[in-house]
């Protein structure tokens, strides 16, 4: 076994690994012009995240029995492609918040300001570099997936992962974002939980599966996405991957402000259709349902009413509600890999697991 601050080290190991690996002049030379540079590192060079899709993919390597160094270049390929889709996140939410700094949006809006543009041509200014960051981030993550062929991974394996990414995942991912946007404008009498959890596995467990399943392939050198260990390790990360989010959501109604990097209950503010609010009105009363169609999607809303809602989400047992169905994601998980040989690999996997729901940020 594998305590949590022991974890936590083997964690950052990893991130270090991957972020040198992008932080290569091979790279910082590449993006030009400068402003095309900072937008695309902006999340990459000193406000880097958690590393949690990288180090599973090599964790994933190590599990079938495959060199991690070999894999560095999937590993990063999957953390730049994460980031993509946090960049054009943001501008879609409209967040102007991300890792304790300024979203890619909201940063280049403010450089437009100093350009001398008013203030619709710098808020398009800062939209529009972050949908092209996000698009060369797209490219790079390919570009990335590539580089694997320079390590001695059959071309034939390289070729599938690219084909996965830039298909399965690219489709699953999106269409995932795109209910999350329409979920959110729509009466949540017509929503069930069925469809929320869904949206989540779409929009953030599909990328985890990935992560397992090429670590695995990776490892194995086979392109056999039905390979026992391949499908177990990709299970197992995809159902993690939904509880990841479940976590998500409860951080972002009861999390630490300073510790998430945004602020708490913006998602509240977005009319987010998260598992909690769904719970909750389904288990209302008609004055909690009026308090909370009031401020459910209200940009304005104060502090105060933030606070009415979160209270009616923990006096209606939402929020612990949805850290247990978290916690079943992630004991379901461990069951897929139960079969695996045993290895300091299959235990760093498994303390993984327990870390996408006991995280705090």
């Amino acid at each position: 076994m594998i305590n949590m601050n022991e974890f936590e080290k083997e964690l950052a190991k990893r991130g270090d690994l991957v972020y040198e690996y992008l932080a290569s002049a091979r790279y910082q030379e590449r993006f030009a012009p400068e402003v095309i540079h900072d937008s695309v590192y902006l999340y990459l060079d000193g406000r880097r995240g958690k590393s949690l899709r990288p180090a599973v993919l090599l964790f994933s390597c190590g599990a079938a029995g495959g060199d991690e160094e070999i894999a560095i270049p999937a590993a990063a390929a999957t953390e730049v492609f994460h980031t993509w889709t946090l960049v054009h996140d943001d501008v879609i939410d409209r967040d102007c918040m991300r890792r304790g700094g300024y979203t890619v949006h909201e940063e280049f809006r403010r450089r437009g300001v100093d350009l001398g543009y008013d203030g619709d041509k710098a808020a398009h200014y800062g939209t529009s570099l972050a949908i092209l960051a996000g698009d060369v981030q797209q490219g790079w993550s390919v570009s990335l997936l590539s580089e694997l062929a320079e390590r001695g991974v059959d071309p034939a394996v390289v070729l599938h992962l690219i084909r996965m990414m830039e298909t399965d995942v690219v489709i699953m991912l999106l269409s995932g974002q795109i209910f999350d946007v329409q979920y959110s404008k729509a009466p949540i009498e017509s929503l069930s939980e069925a469809k929320i959890l869904g949206m989540l596995w779409r929009k953030t467990g599909a990328l985890y599966e990935f992560a397992g399943a090429a670590g695995a392939m990776i490892g194995l050198s086979t392109t056999n996405r039905e390979n026992e260990l391949v499908r177990s390790i990709s299970q197992f990360t995809g159902r993690c991957g939904t509880a990841f989010q479940l976590q998500d959501d409860i951080l972002g109604v009861v999390g630490d402000t300073k510790k998430l990097g945004k602020t708490v209950g913006s998602d509240i503010r977005e009319g987010k259709r998260t598992l909690i609010v769904y719970h909750a009105f389904t288990h209302a009363d008609e004055a909690q349902k009026r308090c909370m169609s009031r401020i459910l999607g209200n940009k304005n809303a104060s502090d105060e009413e933030i606070s009415e809602v979160v209270d009616i989400l923990s006096e209606l047992g939402s929020i612990e509600y949805t850290r247990a169905l978290a916690d079943s994601y992630i004991e379901e998980a461990k069951e897929q890999i139960e079969t695996i040989p045993g290895s300091r690999y299959k235990d760093l996997l498994l303390a993984w697991a327990e870390y996408m729901v006991s995280r705090e940020s």
